[in-house]
């Protein structure tokens, strides 16, 4: 069991915790990605395509926490972009498609861009691209190549919703709405006056603490940021304090996570489209609630 803190401990490391890394580090995140768009402007095989070369994940959602600042970037190419289903004969690219941007040639190509521009590249990941940090110039980034995702959905504004998707180097695919996590963020972030960026900081932070004493197993940071977008915005509003707004917002987590019904099959992630817990995740309601308890008794909230 992790260690305990006092009343006064919390305190301080909450509002320690409750601010985003500071103005040097941004600087440093914001040279990493303006690296990696030279990097692609500049190589030629990727002239005269539609590509967007932008970060995602706790960076630009301005949740990542200090120790976990490194920056992930997706290279998106944007046509053919990639569908499935009937659709994908009409709009996207078609299984039996022959053109040049197979799934291997878009790897390649942004490996050797990242090459010639960062001169190391750590090529063995399952889906990404890792560069090293330069220390005290830029921290280590992970780049993802991807494909533009599209589903059709009656439902969705414009019939679509429009997304990325990566295919690994074991053959699996990983769709994901970098774009509608970061609008739903700042959506909710500002209907709780600013509080529910805080506490995904803080159980980031938490998190760390619990992993590195071995408390719990190393999750992904991503994962603090879903559980804690499916507290109600009125658990967050309903108290005075943020150490009352951290100290609800795992109560309501753990209720959802050990209540009737399958609530917690209910919990999606922050792009409203993704179900936090199922097939092809990293993690398990079991890695959940061993967080949500480690966290509870570290913070030393009461019954």
């Amino acid at each position: 069991m992790a260690r305990q803190l006092t009343y006064d401990q919390r305190i301080a490391l909450i509002n320690k915790w409750k601010s985003p890394p500071g103005a040097s580090e941004q600087l440093r995140l914001e040279r990493a990605e303006r690296m990696v768009k030279e990097a692609v402007a500049r190589h030629e095989p990727f002239q005269g395509f539609d590509i967007t070369v932008a970060s995602k994940g706790s960076y630009p959602n301005n949740t990542n926490v200090r120790g976990d600042s490194d920056v992930d970037i997706m290279v998106k190419l944007n046509d053919p972009f990639h569908t499935e289903g009937l659709a994908a004969w009409w709009f996207g690219q078609q299984p039996r498609y022959t053109g040049p941007w197979t799934q291997r040639k878009l790897r390649q190509e942004v490996e050797d861009a990242l090459t010639n521009h960062f001169g190391s590249v750590d090529t063995d990941h399952n889906l990404a691209l890792y560069v090293p940090e330069v220390v005290g110039s830029r921290p280590s980034i992970d780049v993802v190549p991807c494909f533009k995702w599209v589903a059709y959905d009656s439902m969705a504004p414009g019939g679509e919703y429009v997304g990325s998707v990566v295919y690994g180097r074991n053959g699996k695919r990983v769709i994901n709405w970098p774009e509608f996590q970061l609008a739903n963020g700042r959506t909710k972030n500002a209907n709780t006056k600013y509080r529910y960026k805080f506490a995904v900081r803080v159980l980031k932070n938490v998190e760390n603490v619990l992993a590195s004493e071995g408390v719990i197993t190393a999750l992904p940071s991503y994962f603090s940021e879903c559980l804690i977008y499916n507290v109600p915005d009125h658990v967050m509003l309903g108290v005075d304090s943020l150490d009352e707004v951290v100290r609800e917002s795992l109560r309501e987590v753990y209720r959802q996570l050990t209540g009737a019904w399958f609530s917690s099959q209910r919990m999606v992630e922050p792009n409203g489209i993704k179900k936090v817990f199922g097939e092809g995740q990293k993690w398990t309601e079991k890695d959940a609630r061993e967080l949500i308890e480690g966290a509870w008794y570290y913070l030393n909230y009461e019954g």
